[in-house]
């Protein structure tokens, strides 16, 4: 998936242009393609299918008329099902880099936000008006470089996004105390994972007590506020080591994990495998782990 994917070399045509910061591309689809970390925003309507995405380590098997929506840093994989000569489906995809919105924008949503609309696939209830939408954003994205050019792209594509919290109001209801408290705490948690684990650290920075985050925590999603930290972590780690050519020691000091052998537990808890046996299940794929990049200590 190099126009998708985190990679050495990327596909320029598949990365937004920075005057515009929205683009398109055609999605390369190939049987057992390597997994691979977004680097921006993909909206990926499917027009025939199947397909397979693998997103964040979960399968979803998505038909004609499914909208996904991934997000940057989310661990990506396309796939043919059934036989590896079967041809791929056809999809349209739009690319934005985040950031492209103000968190204010575009009322009821911060397009940034890992847990927004269509975290999952979405089986849309008229895709052909997507359909003409995407072709439409896709057509102009050809067009001329400029501010007018930039502005109607950005136009376009936030009435996209708007037609998609329309239709899929996925989110937290902040109606209540604990949710308010909580969607504070797993923001801040976004910032802070590679740096604390410590529940006590965020609770100070949010002016309350463990008690309360692990209260408003199970609350909202059933699991501790520590469960939560580790939960995020966790991901994280799975992320570099199915997509990047980071050693184990690397992937663990970005994570805030001074030994290695403390890493390697610490993964184990939450995973029941090693790191070293959980990168193994993606080295078979064609392409492997990306190639080489410039580690990140």
């Amino acid at each position: 998936m190099p126009a998708l994917t985190h990679r050495a070399e990327r596909a320029p045509a598949c990365i937004p242009p920075d005057w515009a910061g929205v683009g398109a591309c055609a999605l390369p689809v190939a049987a057992g393609a390597a997994t691979g970390l977004l680097e921006c925003h993909a909206l990926v309507l499917i027009s025939t299918g199947p397909l397979l995405a693998d997103i964040d380590f979960t399968s979803h098997l998505a038909g004609p008329g499914t909208l996904i929506w991934v997000r940057p840093g989310q661990a990506l994989h396309f796939d043919i099902p059934g036989s590896a000569s079967d041809p791929p489906g056809d999809a349209t995809t739009v690319v934005f880099r985040p950031g492209l919105f103000a968190p204010e924008e575009l009322p009821g949503l911060p397009p940034d936000d890992p847990v927004g609309p269509a975290r999952t696939p979405l089986v849309l209830p008229d895709p052909a008006v997507f359909r003409a939408a995407m072709k439409h954003l896709a057509a102009d994205t050809e067009g001329p470089p400029g501010r007018i050019s930039a502005a109607l792209l950005r136009h376009q594509l936030a009435a996209l996004l708007l037609r998609v919290r329309l239709l899929d109001g996925a989110g937290q209801d902040l109606g209540n105390v604990e949710s308010r408290t909580f969607e504070r705490f797993r923001r801040r948690l976004e910032d802070g994972y590679p740096h604390s684990r410590r529940v006590e650290d965020y609770a100070a920075e949010l002016s309350c007590s463990v008690r309360t985050l692990t209260r408003a925590s199970l609350a909202v999603t059933g699991r501790t506020a520590k469960q939560v930290v580790d939960d995020r972590v966790a991901l994280q780690a799975r992320r570099l080591l199915a997509a990047t050519d980071l050693s184990v020691a690397e992937v663990g000091r970005g994570l805030g994990f001074g030994e290695p052998t403390n890493f390697g537990r610490f993964f184990h808890r939450e995973t029941g495998l090693s790191p070293g046996q959980f990168r193994a299940g993606f080295a078979d794929r064609p392409g492997g782990i990306p190639g080489p990049r410039q580690a990140v200590d």
